[in-house]
């Protein structure tokens, strides 16, 4: 495909969400309105993500999969010549597959909400922040100028704020609260990193920048850069202990929020790091490697302790902050990778980020679905003979809560195998000059990790698919009458994310083929 047809393709990807949510906010066309307005409106929200997903499948099918380190489908025009600022998009193999995520994940929670809207207000309002939801973080993934990617990175917040205080559940507008004040802080020490980037590097080019791999910056710069930029972007990944906003806003959070806030725009602060940190900044980068990789590796162990707690009996837990608290530990795993510096290790991370998305999406989803039918997601109530009791009583839906609770514990042969086992294996064997010991001791703390992620996820799904008591779910079938299944609309909105969850598992070169080349190439200068 040649460059100007995929160079207006991801125009068309990053602007079609914005332009669409402009229009969800206008009267419907004569003909258009359907049933209804409201009917009209989510409508809307389903041709426009469809069409946006549409769009980046052509993208990445006409992608130059031979040659995945180079920038592709470039636009690199001047719009602040008095400051140096650009605008500049691109796609390489880092950014395509989360472009491909973004897309699908928003498309799959336009098409649960259109038949399952959230409680609140006018639909018009959902949808428009859906649409510009996307076209923030689209954004962020595309564009190739720090100030830009600043710009694209705050656009998120807005959307996803209401999204929480408006049509959220219980504790909605502490959630929403506690989600802005932390990002917005965290963003105001990002930005001046960025800045000190850009002033000291002579630009704010990223493409520039990173093939520069901070010959600019003196050391003392890049630690200093590393600290302010890895702090807004540890908020949004989210580090222990920079994560206390996550479980509130998840909790709170309507389904479609939930399913994005963890599929996507987690994403966004690991990414960051692999794509300004580690290539434009490398000497700070090295220096506060085992830091991130400390916090990362107590942050894996916490997430499992908390989510172990959560499950007990007698607790209280909310299965929605279980699986946030999961999150916790999970994105452990991409932050460990990445503080490892090496190829095999921000591979790991990169696959990760993907699994990640596919399989808490589905698991927000299959949460959001049993809220429908129970009316809540504590799991003292869920458990027990008159509680969910899912295999005897809906057991399509107790089968996809166990596939997605057996893929989030790391099942080989699944998606989150892969991310996991590399990222440990890389800690063996660390960058150059980093204590080879203290990531043996990393990686030890990451093994037990996943033993504990085993033990709660088993027992959530033997507490809500077969009873708190462990009954054999013949027993229930018999005793409780069945409620409603997977529904049509639910198993469209799930069923791709269970499927690329599978493939992703056997077919992991897929991905890695993607990635492996970019990464080469970030950590390598641009050479």
């Amino acid at each position: 495909m040649s460059h100007t047809v995929l160079q207006i393709l991801l125009l068309a990807i990053v602007g079609l969400p914005l332009v669409g949510a402009v229009a969800a906010l206008l009267p419907a066309p004569p003909g258009l309105k359907g049933r209804s307005p409201d009917q009209a409106v989510l409508r809307h929200g389903v041709t426009v993500t469809g069409a946006v997903l549409a769009l980046t499948v052509a993208l990445a099918a006409g992608f130059d999969h031979d040659r995945p380190a180079r920038m592709q489908a470039t636009t690199d025009v001047g719009w602040i010549p008095a400051l140096g600022i650009r605008f500049h998009l691109g796609v390489d193999g880092v950014s395509l597959p989360l472009l491909v995520l973004t897309s699908l994940l928003t498309f799959l929670c336009a098409l649960y909400s259109y038949h399952r809207v959230p409680d609140g207000p006018s639909p018009k309002g959902f949808v428009a922040l859906l649409l510009l939801l996307e076209a923030g973080t689209l954004a962020s993934f595309a564009v190739l100028d720090l100030v830009l990617f600043f710009l694209a990175f705050e656009t998120v917040l807005v959307p996803m704020y209401f999204l929480i205080a408006r049509w959220g559940g219980e504790g909605r507008e502490r959630g929403a609260w506690r989600f802005v004040l932390y990002t917005l802080l965290g963003s105001v020490v990002m930005l001046l990193g960025l800045l000190l980037v850009g002033i000291k590097g002579g630009t704010f080019d990223m493409v520039a920048l990173a093939t520069d791999n901070g010959s600019g910056l003196s050391h003392s710069t890049q630690v200093i850069a590393v600290l302010a930029i890895g702090a807004g972007l540890a908020v949004k990944a989210p580090m222990f202990p920079l994560h206390s906003w996550l479980p509130d806003a998840h909790t709170a959070a309507p389904t479609a929020g939930s399913v994005l806030l963890a599929g996507v725009l987690l994403k966004m602060g690991t990414y960051g790091l692999v794509r300004i940190v580690l290539p434009m900044a490398p000497d700070g980068a090295h220096t506060l490697a085992p830091y991130l990789a400390a916090f990362a590796a107590v942050g894996i162990v916490y997430g499992s302790l908390v989510c172990l707690a959560l499950a007990r009996r007698g607790s209280g837990g909310d299965l929605k902050r279980l699986i946030a608290y999961s999150s916790v530990g999970h994105m452990g795993f991409v932050l460990l990778g990445v503080s490892t510096l090496t190829p095999t290790g921000v591979n790991a991370a990169l696959f990760a980020n993907i699994a990640h998305g596919l399989i808490t999406g589905l698991l927000f989803f299959l949460v959001g679905g049993i809220k429908d039918r129970y009316g809540t997601t504590d799991l003292d109530r869920l458990s027990g003979p008159t509680g969910a009791a899912l295999y005897g009583r809906a057991p399509r839906l107790g089968g996809l809560l166990a596939f997605g609770a057996v893929a989030s514990l790391g099942l080989p042969g699944l998606a989150g195998f892969w991310g996991e086992m590399l990222a440990m294996f890389a800690s063996f064997r660390p960058a150059d000059g980093l204590s080879r010991p203290a990531y043996l001791t990393f990686m030890a703390l990451a093994g037990l990790g996943t033993l504990l992620t085993a033990g709660y996820l088993l027992v959530v799904v033997r507490r809500v698919c077969m009873g708190g008591n462990g009954e054999q779910h013949t027993a229930i079938k018999e005793a409780i009458p069945a409620l409603a299944d997977v529904r049509p609309y639910e198993f469209a909105a799930w069923t791709p994310l269970v499927v690329l969850t599978v493939l992703a598992g056997l077919w992991p070169a897929a991905l890695l083929g993607l990635t492996d080349p970019a990464v080469q190439q970030l950590l390598g200068g641009g050479k």
